[in-house]
């Protein structure tokens, strides 16, 4: 959805992702609904911030700082909501940092924007970045400012101080580094732009082996100063490196004719990386290198203070092994084409949540009106899945309980009903659920594989009646699942279905059974049969840790949602439907 991205991670460079903006010309009764609800009806830019920083605190005995960036809102109650967080730039005290951070902005708003920087704890080995405990990480300050001041600025960029939370006055403030943000207003473009890249003859820099050679691409802001929109993985011991695809959007370039900077540097684990050589090109301009087959030479800028004035030419080149592009459309194109979501639930019943009569139980219904666990998530992924499901008819299970006078059933309409399990909205899911505790004994185990079959069996008469649908699946579950193969061989065979699963995990359980279903870490599912999923369809959070954290269960759950809908419509060759013309009117002479 508009990233760049190069096929696989490195530990080296956490390379972050950016998701398309919302297209406001037409009419999308979720998105109208939530600015509505919040007031905001007049016009709004979609607004991508990229930022910097330099001289940061060194809180690492061995090596540099790690840091990374978290941005937030403050309301006028100083409470904060946080926007997003940057990737971790590894042994840097000056880092130049991937990831965008993108806000709406309105100009009849006020929008304090709140800057928190963090040297972060490398042993975690890859952490995930959106699940961080950031109480766990080391403070390296903060700064502030109106989202205004930014887009006010005739170079559309804001330097700030850096200080500590607990530095109240000017005279102990210290010296703890700049913040510098750009800003941008996001133009969406649906075209993206494949390239493979390699380098011929590049300078060995190391004594003992060989260069581990990466790319940075950037390009040029507005004011004329250069940031960083692209990274590829190191190569070790490599002279003559080609990298794996990376994807640039014409969005994030600016235009195919646009200027970038392709910079070679050899990998050191002290942050100090060696140029390599450098080179200027547009992507029209790498077209061409692909299409001719021709190389172009890398150069090195001259030396502040030197004799030389003139850049260096080296024997290194840049070649364009592939150039391709491609229309990716957006998950907006698809609804806008009356793609339908799905929503569907699983709720557990087993007996390990406790005696729902209890104040201790995860199913306690307390009639104050505080909802439990199992409420809370209904109620928060469903608030927001219901715009997209039309008739508002949702599947709705149980499993791991003992109806009356019956044995375990590890997939139970959640309705009473034998052959139907849709319940009516978001109501009709909460008072089935209440009235299934009352109509069941908690027994167990803990089973997922019926419930994920269930789903499956009706993605799949979807696909076999030619449905313009794609179905999300709501696990709720409090327990360690006893069936993992069985639940994994569900899942790759799902995961050719239009359909995505999303795992709330309440309670106090240990839930590492489930970061295995959540394929994140880019290893694929495999089931007995040796077959391996298709695709990610899983997404997994703690109920617990979303509760505690700067991010809600919602975005959390969803943020993978719309990448695993294009993942599949891609996969399948399923273009979005047009939308239908507008109606002609003729007039009468």
């Amino acid at each position: 959805m508009g990233n760049c991205f190069s096929g696989g991670g490195h530990t080296q460079f956490a390379v972050g992702g950016t998701s398309s903006a919302l297209d406001t010309r037409g009419s999308n009764d979720a998105v109208d609904s939530f600015l509505n609800f919040r007031g905001y009806n007049g016009l709004f830019s979609q607004i991508e911030l990229s930022l910097s920083a330099s001289d940061l605190r060194d809180r690492d005995v061995l090596s540099k700082s790690d840091p990374m960036a978290v941005v937030y809102t403050k309301g006028k109650d100083g409470q904060l909501q946080e926007l997003g967080r940057t990737e971790v730039v590894i042994n840097s005290l000056n880092p130049k940092w991937i990831t965008k951070i993108k806000i709406t902005y309105y100009f009849e708003m006020v929008q304090t924007l709140l800057f928190r920087v963090y040297d972060v704890d490398t042993q975690l080995h890859n952490p995930e970045i959106k699940t961080l405990k950031l109480d766990d990480q080391q403070y390296l300050g903060e700064a502030t400012c109106a989202l205004s001041q930014i887009v006010a600025n005739s170079k559309r960029a804001c330097t700030l101080d850096l200080v500590s939370i607990a530095e109240s006055t000017e005279s102990t403030r210290k010296n703890l580094g700049q913040i510098t943000v750009h800003a941008e207003e996001e133009v969406v473009s649906k075209t993206t732009a494949e390239l493979i890249l390699k380098c011929t003859d590049l300078e060995n820099k190391d004594f003992f082996s060989k260069s581990d050679p990466f790319l940075v691409i950037s390009k040029y802001t507005e004011s004329g100063t250069t940031v960083p929109i692209c990274r590829t993985e190191v190569l070790k011991n490599n002279l003559k490196p080609v990298w794996k695809p990376i994807f640039l959007n014409i969005s994030q370039v600016g235009s195919k004719d646009s200027p970038l900077v392709i910079e070679c540097f050899n990998f050191n684990g002290n942050g100090k990386h060696d140029l390599l050589g450098r080179v200027q090109k547009s992507l029209a301009d790498l077209e061409k290198l692909s299409s001719n087959g021709q190389g172009e030479k890398l150069f090195l800028p001259p030396v502040t203070g030197g004799k030389d004035t003139q850049p260096k030419a080296l024997k290194s080149q840049l070649f364009v092994d592939k150039f391709s592009e491609s229309v990716h459309h957006s998950f907006l194109d698809y609804l806008s084409g009356q793609c339908e979501l799905n929503f569907m639930v699983a709720i557990d019943f087993t007996a390990s949540n406790g005696n729902p009569r209890l104040p201790d139980s995860l199913h306690y219904i307390d009639h104050s009106g505080r909802p439990n666990a199992y409420q809370k998530a209904i109620h928060e992924v469903g608030e927001v899945l219901q715009y997209y499901d039309y008739d508002k008819l949702f599947p709705s299970w149980g499993f791991g309980a003992r109806p009356i006078d019956g044995p375990v059933n590890h997939c139970f309409n959640l309705n009473g009903s034998s052959n139907n399990p849709t319940v009516a909205g978001i109501h009709g899911i909460n008072t089935a659920y209440q009235n299934a505790l009352s109509n069941v004994s908690l027994a167990g185990p803990t089973l997922f594989g019926p419930v994920i079959s269930a789903a499956a069996n009706i993605a799949s008469q979807s696909v076999a009646a030619n449905e313009h649908k794609y179905f999300v699946l709501l696990i709720i579950t409090d327990g360690v699942i006893t069936d993992i193969q069985e639940t994994t061989d569900a899942l790759v065979k799902a995961s050719d279905l239009p359909l995505s699963i999303l795992i709330v995990g309440v309670g106090g359980a240990d839930f590492k059974e489930m970061e295995i279903l959540d394929a994140d870490k880019g290893e694929k599912l495999q089931s007995s049969s040796g077959q391996f999923a298709s695709r990610d369809i899983v997404q997994f959070v703690p109920f617990r840790d979303v509760q505690g954290g700067g991010i809600s269960v919602v975005q959390s759950l969803l943020a993978e949602l719309p990448s695993q809908f294009l993942t599949y419509m891609r996969n399948n060759g399923i273009q979005p439907t047009p939308p239908p013309p507008p109606p002609t009117t003729t007039t009468t002479l």
